[in-house]
This record gives C-alpha cells, sequence and structure tokens, in this order.
C-alpha cells in the first residue's frame, strides 16, 4: 500500500469531463483500479483514446501554438485543443497537445519520437510504465517537488505510508539523471563499484541520445549512495553509469 500504481497528466476537457494521459500499457487496469473508488452513478470512466490525439511540443513550437513555457502544468484551451505545460529539457520549453480527432496538426515542424522520448528524461519527470507499477512511493520519483502529488488535498489510497515518507522524513531514495555507454531500460539495477551487495537504484525511464552511443537515464537512488560519481550497471563489477542531479530543486517542506 502506498505503492504507486501510475503516473498520469490530469486536465480538464470540459466543464463535465477530465482527462487522465499516460502510458497505453496501463490504461485497463488503471480504468478498473479507479471504478472502484466511483461513489456516484453519474460519474463514469472510460477509455477515450479514439478521440483524441496527442502531440509533444518542444522549442519554439511552444509558443507558436499558446502554450506557456512554464513548468507549472498550466492548462489552456485553443481550437478545440488542449495546451499543457511540461517541464523543460536542458532549458528547452516543452509542452502537451491534446486534441480531438478533428482538430487541425499543431504548427511546427516535426521532430522525431526518440528525440521526445530522450526530453522525457532529461525533464527528470518520470512517466512510470507498466514494469514501474508498486515500485516507488511518489517521493522516490521527486513527485512532491514538480507538483505530481498534493499533502493538503483530501485523502487516498495508501495516503499513511506516503505521509509518513513525508512527514517523519524516513525517505530513503530519491530520482537522479544518470548517462552511460551501454544501453539501459526501466527496471534494471546499479550497484556502487567494487564492493558487494544488494543494488542501491533502479533504472525507472531510459532513451537514447539519436545523435550518438550515449544512453541516458532517470534513476531511483539510494541517497547514501549519491555521493558516487558513477555506479556500475547490473552489476558491481558492471559497466559504469555516470550521476548527475536532478534538473529542478526539491522541496525541503511541503
Amino acid at each position: 500500500k502506498g505503492r504507486m500504481q501510475a503516473s498520469f497528466v490530469v486536465a480538464p476537457w470540459s466543464e463535465q469531463e477530465f482527462l487522465l494521459i499516460g502510458s497505453i500499457d496501463l490504461l485497463a487496469q488503471t480504468a478498473k483500479r479507479l471504478s472502484m473508488f466511483v461513489m456516484r452513478s453519474k460519474l463514469k470512466i472510460t477509455d477515450a483514446s479514439e478521440r483524441f490525439r496527442l502531440r509533444g511540443l518542444a522549442g519554439s513550437a511552444v509558443s507558436d501554438n499558446g502554450a506557456v513555457a512554464d513548468p507549472g502544468w498550466a492548462v489552456r484551451s485553443r481550437d478545440h485543443a488542449k495546451l499543457i505545460s511540461l517541464y523543460p529539457a536542458d532549458d528547452v520549453p516543452r509542452a502537451l497537445w491534446v486534441g480531438d480527432v478533428e482538430a487541425p496538426e499543431p504548427i511546427g515542424p516535426g521532430l522525431d519520437a526518440a528525440w521526445w522520448r530522450l526530453s522525457d528524461v532529461r525533464s527528470g519527470v518520470a512517466t512510470l510504465p507498466l514494469s514501474g507499477v508498486d515500485l516507488y512511493v511518489p517521493q522516490m520519483i521527486n513527485y512532491e517537488s514538480i507538483g505530481g502529488v498534493n499533502f493538503k488535498k483530501g485523502c487516498y489510497p495508501g495516503q499513511e505510508v506516503v505521509a509518513r515518507s513525508q512527514f517523519r522524513g524516513t525517505l530513503k531514495r530519491r530520482a537522479y539523471l544518470a548517462e552511460s555507454d551501454q544501453a539501459l531500460a526501466a527496471g534494471q539495477e546499479l550497484f556502487v563499484p567494487g564492493q558487494a551487495g544488494e543494488s542501491v537504484a533502479t533504472v525507472v525511464e531510459a532513451a537514447a541520445d539519436p545523435e550518438g552511443a550515449r544512453h541516458e537515464a532517470l534513476i531511483c537512488l539510494q541517497l547514501h549512495a549519491a555521493t558516487h560519481a558513477a555506479l556500475a550497471l547490473g552489476s558491481a563489477e558492471g559497466p559504469p553509469v555516470r550521476i548527475r542531479a536532478a534538473p529542478y530543486p526539491l522541496l525541503a517542506d511541503i
């Protein structure tokens, strides 16, 4: 209890509808889970994938399409579409365009999907796939510092575990960026080089740099191991994985 079932962007579509946007492989089980908490017969949870299209915006395309270059998850309406501000990647503004199937495509040249996946990692904001279900509490991937969870709003399943980590200082893991010359994939484990023992980090999300052999990742790392400049992939004798800080400040208190 208290582990994250999924990570979603939530956006109001109309006065009567909200959209939850997340990994497609989590759609069915998330809808089933949320349906357990429906208390009013007027509320329905349905798969709306066929009604909408999603497009990622980066760089000048953000302002050209009317989005706000602000990592505060601001939502704007424009021509049968919603524009959701995302966290930047290497100071490059990013946004999510959500339009109905009849809406014209957003303005701007095409961007390779590999670059978008890399920008997701560099933003430091994790989108959990199916392999990440039940592995983390929100603070382990810095969600309390990016507006991904609010400790002052209502109740939720697993609240006791999550709140205890926040208020009693029992959190032992945080999200960091990492890079390696070897391919990285979600679920891989990282170790302290040359030291026998259990893994000290897990790859949450990973992407390859389309212009080179470098691979980058968002990792969930035990705080005591954060002083190391690099970890080892797969075993204590594995290839090096270099550690970098998250690209945003962590909240000291909520």
